[in-house]
């Protein structure tokens, strides 16, 4: 799995009559917004563009929930455009596929989405996406190239993925004076099968300062926007939340080469909603959280290339489309994507000793058994927007997560919780693994019913990634419900720690192709290994 020497791309001959970018240009970030930020006071502002002749695609490419035969090419215009992508088995699109995407137009903000099928299982696929105008289909953009592997259909073929989350939190927005995003060219550089991205995509609650004042004096310095200049409420404003994160030169280049699933957590929105929640926050004019969900799922959609919400639809969840998915990745793995905000109930103490409704829902709770019950994959990754075990407050009295404090027998959310596992028991499911993000530390913590108040489930692990590119915080106190054993942690002593101050986060599993075995390792963007866990396929307890 290693990346491909970047090199010279001429153009193909079903291609239009344009000059193509070399593959270096691109996956390192060609679509050089950050080389135009002009100094405004102690800040940055973003560039301002003029349109050109002809449409321009300055956000990149992304491509997302690949499978073996499938996946979704994703891109943003400037203006008005019909989306064409061809893909090749080699960088020099000697022979090509064309696929047709579809209008670009205003009322997806100009992005769109084209699904590839009918792709070759386990190999490299190029690709490059041509932006056409309307009017005259001779007019075109420059070609945008990107690359990605489909998932194997043989065991024999290993895998390795990333996951982490939190990104542009806390005040902690694009800096170029420590090169962006940096976190994203750590993982570019360890070239990841995909990226499974836990959450916290954007603060559309966090507005940006231009500058901010480190405790030892340094200054950190922002690039910002009119959309991070205050918490965003209408539909533009989290459109420009999603689109701030693409003015990072790193994050385009990643996007460019490494395909990502991707779910929501709680500051997509706002932080710690739930439905139905009226807000008492002056900083909003609209303090219907549901209305504030429906814009924020709409950008959400047209921003990512998600299976289930597809950009154009409307698609919210629980509407036109759903944030919960099962990404079949071959033999190995399956990943279930899990929404832990859209269908939970409100925040609270957490001490009802009947609850149906829980994190999850009744209904994605009754799927996700459904689906865990049908996988043959050696390893089943629970990729949760939530901790488990860790105690995670929402004000003085209530509760952000399933958790809440009390180490005796499950209540609140921790029924729901509790009957998962007894069900994943009961009905021998095997090689589940639980991945999340979401407290802006890396843990690892084992479960165990021995030490557990409820007992009936066999034991688990679950580890911790983030932050990507957000403020650091210490470690939040374990729950003993499930009978959790913090195995490793690294976290900061104090809260909203910048990226100046402290590494940021994300962690790898290696699925060996041989064996089966699955191997953890916790990470640092500075290329440093953690931790490490080896996981052998079939056994309990381990």
């Amino acid at each position: 799995m290693t990346t491909h020497p970047p090199g010279s791309v001429p153009a193909a001959p079903s291609a239009p009559s344009l000059s193509t970018p070399a593959r270096r240009s691109v996956l390192r970030g060609s679509l050089a917004v950050s080389t135009g930020l002009a100094l405004g006071g102690a800040g940055l502002a973003a560039p301002a563009f003029a349109l050109s002749g002809r449409p321009e695609g300055r956000w990149g490419v992304q491509t997302g929930d690949v499978t073996a035969h499938a996946g979704l090419v994703w891109v943003r215009s400037d203006r008005p455009a019909r989306m064409i992508v061809e893909t090749s088995a080699t960088e020099s699109f000697r022979r090509v596929r064309r696929h047709h995407g579809p209008l670009l137009g205003a009322d997806t903000d100009f992005t769109g989405t084209t699904l590839l099928r009918g792709l070759p299982s386990g190999e490299q696929i190029h690709y490059r996406v041509v932006l056409a105008d309307p009017d005259d289909p001779r007019r075109t953009s420059e070609p945008l190239l990107g690359t990605f592997r489909t998932a194997p259909e043989r065991r024999r073929d290993g895998i390795r993925f990333l996951w982490s989350g939190d990104i542009a939190g806390q005040g902690w927005g694009i800096n170029p004076d420590i090169g962006g995003f940096r976190a994203f060219e750590a993982m570019r550089r360890l070239d990841p099968d995909f990226f499974l991205c836990s959450g916290d995509t954007v603060y559309a609650d966090g507005p940006l300062q231009p500058s901010v004042t480190l405790p030892d004096g340094r200054i950190w310095r922002n690039v910002v926007t009119p959309e991070k200049a205050k918490v965003a409420e209408t539909l533009d404003e989290y459109r420009g939340n999603f689109r701030y994160n693409l003015l990072d030169h790193n994050v385009r280049a990643f996007n460019a080469q490494v395909p990502t699933v991707t779910q929501w957590d709680d500051h997509e929105v706002r932080n710690n909603w739930y439905p139905g929640q009226i807000l008492d926050d002056a900083r909003y004019a609209e303090k219907d959280v549901d209305v504030l969900a429906a814009r924020a799922s709409r950008a959400f959609s047209e921003y990512f290339p998600v299976s289930t919400l597809r950009a154009g639809t409307g698609g919210a969840a629980g509407a036109e489309g759903r944030m919960h998915r099962v990404v079949r990745y071959g033999p190995l793995l399956d990943v279930f994507v899990l929404d832990m905000r859209s269908y939970r109930n409100a925040n609270s103490p957490g001490r009802q000793a009947d609850d149906t409704t829980g994190i999850l829902g009744a209904e994605q709770l009754d799927w996700l058994k459904r689906e865990l019950v049908r996988s043959r994959a050696v390893w089943k990754v629970l990729a949760a927007d939530m901790p488990i075990g860790l105690v995670v407050p929402d004000g003085a009295t209530a509760f952000e997560a399933i958790a809440q404090g009390d180490p005796g027998a499950p209540l609140g959310r921790e029924l729901q919780i509790a009957e998962l596992l007894r069900f994943i028991k009961h009905r021998r499911v095997t090689g589940t693994v639980w991945l999340t993000a979401d407290v802006h530390y890396t843990s690892a913590q084992h479960y165990a019913p021995e030490r557990a108040a409820f007992q009936d489930f066999a034991p688990f692990w679950e580890f911790v990634s983030g932050p990507l590119a957000a403020g650091g915080f210490p470690a939040n106190k374990l729950d003993g419900t499930f009978g959790p054993e913090r195995v490793f942690v690294r976290a900061p002593e104090r809260a909203n720690v910048s990226p100046m101050e402290s590494p940021q986060y994300f962690g790898e599993v290696d699925i060996d192709g041989g064996s089966g075995d699955l191997t953890v390792r916790l990470r640092g963007d500075d290329d440093s290994v953690l931790f490490t866990k080896t996981l052998r396929p079939g056994l309990v307890g381990q």
